[in-house]
């Protein structure tokens, strides 16, 4: 897809190969490629600043790839119902400029070493600075809020990313924690990451369309999308593989978190597998592994997560229904197809 890009940051095409289907994907891209592009040169031209430490590693996370799925809902959404204006271009790089702060700051709190396949800049810069450049990203993204101008999309970002943090606070607080039930998890996984989802076709939404009932519908869409997203990856985690991944199998069980397998194999595993899976989760040990990826795949683990990431894409389709039928409809129906995609 073009991109032309300023000679000192060329910000990739999205990576397709990661488990998805990629024509069907390159086609959704495709249709909003003019678009996607001006997000992508937008994004350079407001990472400037007289802090070379900042662009540096603003320019390092910018360029680690990903497929800038929420960017891209704003893209469809707001043409879906039809908005011909340009300041969807700049509500899409609000989206990336918050998600790429929380990403900034989640590994930190992770201690992770290594996302998308190269080290986290945390691991190359140190924390304080990826903190620091994490805080610049949300202060320019709300800088841009501003130039928008629409008080109802700022109370939409601002809210969400008051209860991401809380999500975050929520999973931090439950790190190693055995107790965990399913609806507590659905509730973290909601605020800390389907939020930011749920925010990007909302704000598009009220960007283009003053219909509350459309409004509520690409709400819910993106909503129903981000859990389904959240829940595949959590999958992955027990039955992916670290290359495709671009990180560890096990690393959720490394850093103590219990999602939805580890959920349902301590509710359904023996007494001897509950006892293995209690101190692997408390010790934050991937020591044993092999044995908690049998007692995961054993239990129905998988295939249970498998069928809730299922639930929520098919809850996510459903949203669409009442759209516009036009093709950008059409490519959010796809979107919410890729996001389980992955679990083939």
């Amino acid at each position: 897809m073009p991109a032309e890009m300023p000679a000192e940051l060329v910000i990739p095409a999205p990576d397709l190969a990661n488990g998805s289907p990629s024509v069907a994907l390159e086609s959704v891209y495709e249709l909003v490629a003019e678009d996607f592009s001006s997000v992508n040169r937008l994004i350079p031209a407001q990472l400037t600043s007289d802090v070379e430490l900042v662009e540096e590693i603003g320019q390092y996370i910018i360029e680690s790839g990903g497929k800038r799925l929420r960017p891209l809902l704003v893209l469809l959404a707001a043409r879906c119902c039809g908005y011909a204006g340009a300041d969807h271009i700049k509500l899409a790089a609000i989206i990336e400029f918050l998600h790429t702060a929380t990403l900034l700051h989640d590994d930190v709190v992770d201690h992770s070493v290594l996302r998308r396949g190269r080290a986290t800049a945390n691991a190359t810069w140190g924390n304080a600075p990826s903190v620091l450049v994490g805080d610049f990203l949300y202060s320019r993204a709300f800088q841009l809020m501003v130039e928008l101008g629409q008080m109802k999309i700022m109370a939409i970002l601002s809210d969400a990313t008051n209860t991401i943090a809380e999500g975050e606070v929520m999973q931090l607080a439950n790190v190693g924690n055995c107790q965990i039930g399913e609806s507590q998890y659905m509730e973290v996984i909601r605020c800390k990451t389907a939020l930011l989802f749920e925010a990007s076709t909302h704000t598009a939404a009220v960007l283009s369309c003053p219909k509350q009932g459309t409004q509520r519908h690409l709400r819910q869409f993106g909503e129903h999308f981000g859990l389904a997203y959240q829940l595949v990856d959590d999958w992955l985690d027990y039955a992916g593989e670290s290359e495709s991944m671009g990180k560890n199998v096990g690393d959720d069980l490394a850093e103590g978190k219990l999602t939805l397998p580890l959920i349902h194999a301590l509710a359904r595993g023996s007494e001897q597998d509950r006892r293995l899976l209690t101190e692997s989760i408390s010790a934050r040990s991937v020591d044993a592994l092999p044995d908690v990826l049998r007692i995961v795949r054993d239990t129905g683990a998988l295939d249970y997560t498998k069928a809730a990431a299922r639930t929520q894409s098919e809850l996510a389709i459903g949203c669409l229904e009442t759209l516009p039928d036009n093709a950008h409809r059409d490519a959010l129906e796809t979107l919410a197809h890729f996001a389980t995609a992955r679990l083939n």
